[in-house]
């Protein structure tokens, strides 16, 4: 028994030697001429960068760190010089998706603003030519607190600090002294007296219920003007500074892999798998995607409000009446001025008789159903404009990396002949889910989800202000929030302040759930066999060898 195993071994050896005798030789008549970088060579200068060093055959690729380490093309200066590219086009991609989508914001807010300031320089206008033709010289003592009232409500639009409803009480008391000095020209009235004059108007109601309709009407559509443009500008905001946040580093290696490996390893035709290409950007773009809920409250806050404004009693129809009313309150007071002195004069006193007493002023008569007249169909379509756009962008955040992988990914029906970051091949790890929590499973980018972006978790609490304001604007209330955009605990999905965040282990995505791969044996850096040559030629001989310690047996 012995001498048979030692038989059987000494046939084994016989084996070895023979296939090591017979490799060379097979290795001659098979060998082929290394495989040329001439592609990549022209790739690589088409990207700007110069052909220094570039390989003319493919070398061994012990040095690579990103890409794959079998034969290549790519030195480590190229595979650098690549992933730097890679960033920048990244990065580029998602600030050039920003910018549109921001220009496309600004047009929708200069549109809406230039309206309603059109539509306030029509109403003064139209105030001032009926006025002047209505109430001659009255309107020339007058005209001064008209013309404050217009700066005013311009102003509060624009974003000043500025209380509107206290801006309106300070009209209407203004409006008054002009009209008891006016309507009582054979008085003098001191400034003592106008002072409780003016403590007497709110219970006598020198202009009837006109001041009190007009703040409910006017002010209810003002402040939802005001806010409408503020979210519009915020909006774009959060989108600029979002758009601006960079790259981490194993984004930068993902981004790498998915784009430009592919040409280190000779087979740059081959396009992205659509789901690896989506699982790459989602992992790159996981804490834009954590805007999404406040984004989509933002827009649908704002939808609802531009159809507050484009109701039957629309902001157009608040702003044109603002002379008839303001008309209808000096005519009321014009025909009930004798009723309000009797009643002032038992509160205040008579006021002296004036040396040189002025001419009564002639009841005024106005056109209210001219300057009330308003089509609305401009700002029909203005919000109209306005509302189709905050509908599309809805899903602006959780599209992002779809839209970055359009020009990327492979066809549907290449899924089986696509490059999975490792070979062309099927992609066989699922899609993963949007925002930073998800990626704790992503196998492409290994994100620590336990830190988020605090420059992103500060744009998602100025969503959450703006729509607080917008709410409030809804209900026509005035409400100025203070800043707390420094305070960003407990806001989007990962969020955590200093205290609460986990700072132990940090938690990583593993990179699972991937083809497997053996790289290729080390060769010659310099220049390596074609791909004839790659397999062992020994492989070749080992049915001849085993035939041949068959028959001995």
């Amino acid at each position: 028994m012995r001498s048979d195993f030692l038989r059987k071994k000494m046939d084994f050896r016989a084996v070895f030697v023979l296939c090591a005798l017979a490799g060379p030789v097979l290795g001659d008549s098979a060998i082929s001429k290394p495989r040329s970088c001439a592609d990549i060579r022209q790739f690589y200068t088409g990207k700007g960068f110069g052909t220094s060093g570039v390989p003319q055959a493919e070398i061994s690729g012990e040095h690579l760190r990103v890409c794959r380490q079998g034969y290549t093309c790519c030195t480590s200066q190229m595979e650098e010089n690549l992933s730097s590219l890679s960033r920048k086009e990244f990065e580029d991609q998602v600030k050039e998706s920003g910018r549109n989508l921001q220009a496309s914001l600004n047009g929708q807010y200069k549109s809406f603003d230039g309206y309603f300031l059109e539509l306030l320089n029509r109403s003064e206008v139209s105030l001032q030519d009926s006025f002047s033709a209505s109430f001659g010289s009255l309107f020339t003592q007058m005209s001064s607190v008209f013309h404050e009232l217009y700066s005013d409500l311009r102003r509060y639009y624009r974003g000043a600090n500025l209380n509107l409803e206290e801006a309106l009480n300070e009209f209407w008391a203004r409006l008054l002294e002009r009209l008891v000095r006016a309507l009582s020209g054979e008085h003098t009235l001191s400034e003592d007296y106008l002072e409780c004059l003016a403590k007497q108007a709110e219970t006598l109601h020198p202009f009837g219920d006109t001041p009190h309709e007009l703040k409910s009407r006017v002010t209810r559509m003002v402040v939802a003007a005001r806010f409408f443009v503020q979210g519009l500008v915020v909006a774009g905001e959060v989108v600029r500074k979002v758009s601006q946040v960079p790259m981490s580093v194993e984004c930068v290696r993902a981004v790498m892999k998915l784009t430009y490996c592919p040409h280190c390893m000779g087979i740059s035709s081959a396009k992205p798998c659509p789901s690896y290409c989506q699982n790459v950007m989602k992992g790159c773009l996981a804490n834009q995607a954590d805007l999404d809920p406040e984004w989509r409250n933002l827009a649908d806050t704002m939808l609802q409000v531009a159809e507050r404004l484009n109701r039957p009693y629309s902001v157009d129809a608040a702003v044109m009446s603002l002379p008839k009313h303001i008309a209808e309150a000096i005519l009321y007071m014009q025909d009930n001025i004798n009723t309000f002195n009797n009643k002032v004069f038992q509160v205040c006193g008579t006021p002296p008789k004036s040396s040189s007493p002025d001419e009564a002023m002639k009841r005024g008569t106005y056109p209210a159903e001219e300057i009330s007249r308003t089509s609305g169909a401009g700002l029909e379509k203005v919000l109209s404009n306005v509302s189709r756009k905050l509908s599309e962008v809805m899903q602006y955040w959780v599209q992002l990396p779809s839209k970055l992988c359009v020009d990327h990914e492979a066809k549907t029906s290449d899924a089986s002949r696509c490059w999975n970051g490792i070979a062309v091949d099927r992609y066989l790890p699922e899609l993963i889910r949007d925002g930073l929590a998800s990626q704790i499973n992503n196998p492409e980018v290994e994100i620590d989800i336990t830190k988020p972006d605090m420059t992103i978790r500060q744009q998602i609490m100025q969503l959450k202000i703006m729509t607080s304001r917008l709410r409030n604007a809804l209900k026509g209330n005035d409400v100025d929030f203070q800043d707390t955009s420094d305070d960003i605990s407990g806001s989007g999905s990962g969020m955590c302040s200093e205290e609460q965040c986990f700072h132990g282990t940090r938690v990583m995505v593993p990179s699972t759930n991937r083809p497997g791969h053996h790289p290729s044996p080390p060769e010659n850096k310099k220049v390596v066999r074609g791909l004839s040559n790659r397999n062992l030629p020994c492989f070749a001989l080992y049915p001849l060898s085993l035939a041949t310690v068959l028959l001995r047996r």
